[in-house]
């Protein structure tokens, strides 16, 4: 039986824990034996990201062990905005961390998406070893139309699900809040928030008179699917997102997708799976968005949303299928 060492194990509800459970019950239906030991007999290890336990990782290359490694994006907001001393130093040493093990420890690098092999290759160049782009995939069965849902006839619900929007990540809200408003003017909307969201911002942003916000702060990953059902928009709030799992979940769940055109949403917001509306600025300096833009947007998906929906679950079926992306990481892998 093959066996694939992963590393680091990370648990959680999203990003690369949600990453990790998926991918290792895929390989485990082929029957892919998983360890996270890297003192283990295996075939590869694969990192994901990256990792605190370096001394491990350099005694099994050591060893002439074959080290993969799987890389988001960059660490990028303390840059350009204040978000604490703990995000800063945190986001330092993490683009340091995978950086090295990028430029001398791997035989090989998996991109999870156009946008941030580009991005990587111009900020810290072309990796000395072969990559690929291997775009996340979800599982077409459990993230599905078809279910149980509370969808409202009565007013327009629009969603944001993120990992953690708290601190010097909050700008996609104050645009989230802005859309909001603009669409009030024509429709009755009801803007729900999932993920971490700090105090003061909830504070600056729950007094809102033209339409009802409701955070949720983190929901169960079972709970996910019932709510993109239950909604008829999500937006995409974070700037330059390198591959966002909320998104392909979404469109799975035959939920139309907006958001601006930064980052890798081009990449998976495609046809008539959603819109995506110019940023109109400096992304990168987080320069004031072009709001009216994105509310066309929506307006249009608004306006004939059951097409939309339908187109969503398509392109999903078509190029986000986890069995899709599981066989292309096993030809890598193995």
């Amino acid at each position: 039986m093959p066996r694939i060492c992963i590393v680091p194990r990370v648990d959680g509800l999203a990003g690369v824990a949600s990453f990790r459970l998926k991918f290792e019950n895929g390989l485990c239906a082929r029957g892919v034996d998983v360890t996270h030991d890297t003192s283990e007999p295996s075939d590869v290890i694969l990192v994901l990201a990256g990792t605190k336990h370096l001394l491990p990782l350099w005694r099994a290359r050591s060893r002439g062990q074959r080290i993969v490694q799987r890389l988001d994006g960059i660490n990028w907001v303390h840059r350009v905005r204040w978000a604490g001393l703990r995000y800063t130093i945190r986001a330092i040493y993490g683009n340091w961390n995978l950086s090295f093990i990028r430029s001398r420890l791997t035989d090989k690098v998996i991109y999870q998406s156009q946008f941030i092999k580009r991005w990587w290759e111009d900020w810290y160049r072309p990796a000395r070893v072969p990559s690929s782009v291997i775009v996340n995939g979800v599982d077409l069965t459990q993230y599905t139309p078809d279910g149980l849902h509370e969808r409202p006839s009565m007013h327009y619900r629009l969603l944001i699900v993120e990992g953690s929007m708290a601190g010097g990540l909050n700008s996609g809200l104050f645009s989230a809040v802005e859309l909001a408003n603009q669409l009030a003017r024509k429709y009755k909307i009801e803007l729900t928030i999932v993920g971490r969201v700090d105090s003061r911002t909830k504070n600056r942003l729950k007094d809102q008179t033209a339409f009802r916000i409701h955070f949720m702060d983190t929901v169960k990953r079972e709970h996910i699917p019932w709510l993109m059902r239950s909604s008829h928009l999500l937006f995409s709030a974070e700037v330059n997102p390198p591959c966002p799992n909320s998104v392909i979940e979404a469109l799975a769940c035959g939920l139309p997708v907006i958001g601006f055109a930064t980052g890798s949403l081009s990449e998976l917001v495609q046809g008539d799976a959603g819109r995506l509306a110019p940023y109109g600025a400096n992304q990168w300096k987080l320069h004031q968005p072009n709001v009216p833009a994105l509310a066309d947007a929506a307006d249009e998906v608004l306006q004939d949303n059951d097409r939309f929906r339908k187109s969503a679950r398509e392109h999903a079926e078509e190029n986000l299928g986890l069995e899709r992306m599981v066989e292309k990481y096993l030809e890598i892998l193995l």
